[in-house]
């Protein structure tokens, strides 16, 4: 399956195979094959592929060129499809039409799903499906993904063994067609590509030059080299320009062609997304309805939140308490009580604020708003040496670091999809949202505080790491990766209701991670806290828990580490909390429900945000001051504490040289920012 950004491919792919693969109503979403089965009228598995969206097949960014070798064969991990489906947007038939005519060229059966046939409808247009399948002799299927038409006449085409191929005609422009037959022959004996496919490689070629260096797993002979280079060279001494000139041609054929399958129904004016667009991407009321849409964020994570949070936590304790009066007392009680309930239950109650981030991240994406963001911040990203497409990673970044990283894919520049990587991990992802929450908790304990003042503290949170992403984007653009900001182009999808079904079941994948990891990483970590803090075991029985601890293994990594964070306000508690959140951040909460539950008396399930409160140094001063607080947050804005992230960009970069960098850099700016601000609060008297 292949088509344009925002074609609704995704969308049919899941109709077809039953997957729940990502959708959104922005450019970008699939950055990497997706495979699945789909059954034909006849029974039979039928295997479709899910390739990235592309306005053609001069790749100029690594997830378009997936698309382009996996349909020329270049793919070793991927066979050549035995046919393709091409999803075409019938809103914007014509500039759609670009890809599938190159796709045409080819020679493989090909079937057009013609998408969004409402949206055509509704813009004042009536596309004329049989004749457009009359004049390109392939199937053409009228569909609308999103409600599930037209799945049965697509199935039905599918399961054809003798779909015809395309009968479409399009004539090279003369002055073109001797380099297209000497680069045909040259692909075809010296590169061994099939003939149709080395005539459309060979216009591909000549559209695209750049489409050399990428050639992917099968690189081109000498001989095609030289006959490039040749004609390359006899073009330049004419000052002909052989690229625009073909696809200037290929645009010429297309323009006719639509113009015999479409007519309007009515004149088109400005349409709904038109005068919506005026007011959220002007450069004042944009900014503002931003704004209010961050702050109304920020303000339902508490607001919202506090009554479910409030029901998981009574829910949690009495399950430690329900414990603790069927088990008799030792080391076994001691482990489901402090190290299972009380590292897991720590973590558990934030769900309902982390479920409240993906509805408002869900709603964004399906209404298209998420490309407006992308407009109104192309000039402020522009300053720092990127352009709006990268404020799309980023800003996925603040729900999980990992797929951001995994959408700049689609940032054409590899010098500006490097930095992207590099400062993606700064944005606030949903894994700091539990320590953030339970510092604010710590820092303004009751419950009369108002849900603003936590905002704020959170926006402030947030702002910090978008700040620190933005200045070092602007540190790497002018020193290790210099270069002008490119420019930006990017389609403004046409705004949609919000799939109410859509969110919600992506918010229900999002609860069902976050309990899974719950259930895995920060419980096997809670255990092997648990033993660590307990075991070895002081001789002395009449000891405190506080002197079992440190006594314990993890006291003794902490106090080797505390050295080194004691200049931040941080003892050798909070120390192994650093250590163990390198696997997840969220894992420092559940650390602290460790080291703390254990600390305390065992028949004693005081809530975690008391237990904190209720620390001290060894001289008596309170641990989690105000100052200390604000600082063990900060120091999670700037640190690289994710083990998956590191092991994704060093994929991504396909070097261990950048994820090393950034764990560096973003840990000792993050030891450095603290160092600074709790000594200057300390000076001032906090």
């Amino acid at each position: 399956m292949v088509g344009n950004p925002n074609s609704g491919k995704t969308t049919l792919f899941n109709a077809l195979t039953g997957l729940r693969q990502k959708v959104g109503n922005y450019p970008g979403v699939t950055v990497e094959k997706k495979i699945g089965t789909t059954w034909s009228q006849h029974g039979k598995p039928i295997q479709v592929i899910d390739l990235p969206g592309a306005y053609s097949l001069a790749a100029r960014s690594p997830d378009e060129a997936v698309l382009r070798d996996v349909l020329f064969g270049r793919r070793e991990d991927t066979p050549q499809p035995d046919r393709i489906i091409c999803v075409v947007d019938a809103a914007n038939l014509e500039r759609n039409l670009y890809l599938v005519h190159q796709i045409l060229d080819l020679g493989r059966p090909v079937i057009i799903a013609l998408n969004m046939m409402d949206m055509a409808a509704a813009a004042g247009m009536k596309v004329d499906a049989a004749e457009l399948e009359g004049e390109l002799g392939v199937p053409v299927i009228p569909c609308e993904a999103v409600h599930g038409k037209g799945l049965v006449g697509l199935r039905l085409a599918m399961s054809r063994v003798d779909l015809p191929l395309a009968r479409h005609s399009w004539d090279v422009p003369a002055p073109v067609a001797p380099a297209v037959a000497e680069l045909q022959a040259a692909l075809t004996d010296h590169d061994g590509r099939p003939p149709l496919v080395a005539r459309a490689e060979a216009l591909l070629l000549l559209t695209d030059l750049d489409s050399v260096r990428v050639a992917g797993s099968r690189p081109l002979s000498h001989r095609t080299h030289e006959i490039l280079a040749h004609w390359r060279q006899r073009w330049v001494t004419t000052g002909a320009d052989w690229s625009a000139t073909l696809i200037r041609s290929r645009h010429d054929a297309i323009g006719a062609l639509c113009r015999g399958v479409v007519t309007r129904t009515r004149e088109q004016g400005p349409s709904r997304s038109d005068r919506i667009d005026a007011v959220l991407c002007h450069s004042v009321w944009g900014w503002a309805v931003f704004g209010v849409i961050m702050a109304a964020l920020f303000f339902s994570i508490f607001s919202l939140a506090e009554g479910p949070m409030d029901f998981i936590g009574r829910q949690v304790a009495a399950l430690a308490d329900w414990v603790q009066g069927a088990m008799a007392p030792g080391d076994l009680r001691l482990l489901l009580t402090k190290g299972v309930i009380g590292g897991v239950g720590t973590v558990v109650v934030f769900l309902p604020q982390i479920l409240i981030l993906f509805f408002f991240v869900g709603l964004l994406e399906s209404t298209g708003y998420m490309a407006r963001a992308a407009f109104i911040m192309d000039r402020p990203m522009s300053k720092v040496g990127l352009n709006g497409r990268s404020f799309i990673p980023l800003l996925g970044s603040y729900a999980c670091a990992i797929p951001g990283i995994m959408a700049t894919r689609t940032i054409e520049n590899a010098r500006d999809r490097l930095v992207t990587i590099l400062v993606a991990p700064l944005m606030s992802c949903s894994a700091r949202l539990p320590v953030y929450l339970l510092m604010i908790a710590t820092l303004l304990p009751g419950d009369t505080v108002p849900a603003a003042r936590k905002a704020g503290i959170m926006l402030l949170m947030y702002v910090l790491g978008t700040a620190g992403a933005f200045g070092f984007a602007w540190l790497f653009k002018r020193t290790l990766f210099k270069g002008a900001p490119p420019h930006m182009i990017m389609e403004l999808p046409p705004y949609q209701p919000p799939r109410p079904w859509e969110i919600l079941r992506h918010m229900a994948e999002r609860a069902w991670l976050f309990l899974k990891n719950a259930g895995t990483i920060i419980l096997a970590i809670s255990i092997v806290l648990w033993f660590l803090t307990t075991y070895p075991k002081l001789p002395d029985p009449t000891a405190t828990p506080t002197e079992q601890i440190a006594h314990s293994f993890a006291g003794q990594a902490g106090h080797a580490l505390e050295p080194v964070i004691r200049p931040l306000g941080f003892d050798w508690r909070i120390g192994i909390g650093l250590i163990t959140s390198f696997a997840a951040r969220e894992v420092f909460v559940s650390s602290m429900g460790v080291i703390f539950g254990v600390e305390t008396p065992e028949d004693n399930t005081t809530p975690l945000r008391d237990a904190l409160r209720s620390a001290h140094w060894p001289g008596g001063a309170p641990l989690f001051t105000p100052l200390v607080c604000l600082t063990l947050m900060v120091y999670y804005v700037f640190a690289m504490q994710c083990m998956s992230t590191v092991a994704v960009v060093k994929r991504e970069t396909n070097s261990w040289r950048w994820p090393l960098f950034q764990i560096f850099y973003m840990t000792g700016t993050a030891w450095l920012v603290c160092f600074i601000l709790y000594q200057a609060g300390r000076a001032l008297g906090y």
